[in-house]
């Protein structure tokens, strides 16, 4: 909770002037009473001078009250609105920092919930808190010392009832807090779902798994629904019982007092006085509720959103360049050496004991069955994942020692899932290099093969792009995807199975051009089709996470089985044209 706090240090003004103003305002209106009493006890006939004078008080006492208010909420909404704004911004600046393991354990569904309905949570209850989480105990306080001021017998019961009430506002207040937590924590659930169904619609309905989705998403809903009933119900005994506790008050109070004018020795006025500080109670007790259950939402949402700021990246990087220079070092580009990796939570590693080296300007194919840790081996390249066991260098350098500018700058990876942002064409291709020319854009469009697609395009590079570039083919994204990647210039360019959706001839210019890139560019191709990577320098065959062939496309044909029923299942007939020569 303590690095939230800090978010409030830059209105530090406003949250002293706010509840400063409110305390101000509550100090005029415990006045209020006494004022009422003075008219009630003054004789009206002889000193009508006297009741217009109290009257003037109460007006004016009513219009200060008021511009105290006005400016308690300015300086209150100024405060809170700042805070979220600056606390929604370190958020999601950290959750930048986090490596793939983090944001794959937490999930991106909690944490838009966090950056958005939590953060928002926080921002109210520190706009009530700051402007009713002292201004109703000081009424409530402040009317008991003023029944004292009136008569000590009577006061007693307000000295009985308050702490009582404080009691039952606290035992409330601390069983609602965890529960309020669970249902921010079903909240994510049903946003996970809701998110889950909309961007797999199509899937869904291929499938007519419309009603079965229909039924999860209702099942989650109905659990969601439920636990907010239980904690509302909760919440909502405050009231019931804060009314009964200050009714039965009301009652002794009163009886109390009547004794006292049956008496004489207490005036009428100051009875309605007594009666008046009850029902301030009454109000505030009622205001303190309401505070309670929205302080009790943001306390449980501020430690949702603070347990991010507090989880600490698995991932560091070096804050000196490197002295030395990738492009005058004989060493390999990249080289693997008994590299061994194992996702967070997994029973088995995903890769074992990889070991390979390339040298600068190769293209390498890197092959396999489904799950064989395709991805996962080039995703350790540019530090998406660090190796569990084993080292990763480049160019001599341990991957460790990169600053992580340089590394995203020597490297171009487009990944298997094509995704544009929602711009112009030219705004997303300037995401591989913001000062890139508009002729570099089109040299970079040319050899990813997309020319052609944004030349047909109404206003070319400016043509502007949906959300996910869903006004594109799945092909048109993947080759922008990859144009991206080559405006930066990387030297090592990573391909993850990034042209599944085009065609043969697409795809075998596209291999052709980025050939062509010359010996500066250190190409990885994955993919699942032999057609692809046969071309390729140096092919490596994976198989359940491990490395079980390296080389060239006729050497793997000879010695290599997993490559052997690879290229067996997909060109069967050139396969049996080869035994049968063989």
């Amino acid at each position: 909770m303590q690095n939230l706090a800090v978010y409030l240090k830059k209105y530090r003004k406003e949250s002293i002037l706010a509840p400063l103003f409110k305390l101000l305002e509550a100090l005029f209106d415990l006045f209020v009473p006494l004022v009422i009493a003075r008219m009630i006890d003054t004789d009206a006939a002889s000193n009508r001078h006297l009741i217009f004078l109290y009257f003037g008080v109460l007006l004016l006492l009513a219009f200060v009250g008021l511009g105290f208010s006005i400016v308690a909420q300015f300086f209150s909404a100024k405060a809170s609105v700042g805070f979220a704004g600056a606390v929604r911004q370190a958020v999601f600046d950290h959750i930048q920092t986090f490596s793939f393991t983090e944001l794959d354990a937490i999930g991106s569904d909690t944490l838009i919930t966090r950056l958005s309905d939590d953060v928002n949570q926080v921002q109210t209850g520190v706009n009530m808190g700051l402007r009713l989480l002292l201004r109703s105990p000081f009424i409530v306080l402040g009317a008991m010392v003023m029944a004292f001021t009136i008569n000590v017998r009577c006061a007693l019961v307000f000295a009985v009832t308050i702490p009582i009430l404080f009691g039952v506002t606290f035992l409330i207040m601390m069983l609602s807090i965890p529960l309020f937590g669970k249902v921010q924590a079903g909240l994510d659930r049903v946003t996970a779902l809701t998110r889950e169904n909309l961007t797999g619609v199509r899937v869904i309905r291929a499938f007519c798994r419309e009603q079965r989705c229909v039924e999860e998403f209702e099942e989650n809903n109905q659990a969601l629904t439920h636990l907010n009933l239980f904690v509302g119900r909760l919440s909502a005994l405050l009231n019931p019982l804060t009314y009964v506790l200050i009714n039965i008050a009301t009652v002794v109070l009163i009886q109390r007092a009547g004794v006292q004018v049956n008496l004489g020795s207490l005036p009428q006025g100051q009875v309605v006085a007594l009666y008046n500080y009850m029902l301030q109670i009454i109000v505030e007790v009622i205001k303190l509720a309401a505070l309670i259950i929205t302080l009790n939402k943001s306390l449980a949402c501020a430690k949702r959103v603070s347990s991010v700021l507090d989880i600490k990246t698995s991932m560091t990087y070096p804050a000196r360049t490197p002295s030395f220079h990738m492009e005058h070092t004989a060493a390999p580009a990249v080289a693997f050496d008994d590299v061994s990796f194992t996702y967070q939570g997994a029973g088995a590693p995903s890769l074992s004991h990889i070991s390979f080296s390339v040298m600068s300007g190769e293209t390498v194919g890197i092959i396999g069955g489904t799950g064989s840790g395709k991805s996962t081996l080039v995703h350790l390249i540019p530090r998406f994942y660090d190796a569990t066991e084993g080292s990763i260098r480049l160019n001599g350098c341990p991957i460790q020692d990169f600053p992580h500018e340089i590394l995203c700058r020597k490297i171009g990876i487009v990944p298997q899932r094509a995704l544009l942002f929602q711009g112009s064409i030219r705004e997303n291709m300037k995401w591989g290099n913001e000062h890139a020319s508009d002729e570099a854009l089109w040299q970079a469009l040319t050899c990813a093969q997309a020319r052609e697609i944004v030349e047909n395009k109404p206003d070319k590079l400016d043509f502007h792009l949906e959300q996910n570039g869903r006004n594109l083919s799945g092909g048109q994204k993947q080759r922008l995807t990859i144009a991206r990647a080559l405006v930066k210039n990387p030297q090592l360019l990573i391909l993850d199975d990034s042209s599944s959706a085009l065609d043969f001839a697409t795809d075998a210019a596209l291999r052709k051009s980025i050939r062509n890139l010359g010996d500066s560019v250190t190409t990885f191709l994955v993919s699942q089709r032999i057609a692809a990577v046969r071309q390729a320098d140096k092919i490596l065959v994976l198989d359940n996470g491990t490395l079980v062939g390296v080389g060239t496309h006729e050497q793997l044909l000879h010695d290599c089985p997993v490559y052997q029923g690879i290229y067996e299942s997909q060109f069967p007939e050139e396969s049996k044209k080869e035994r049968e020569d063989a």
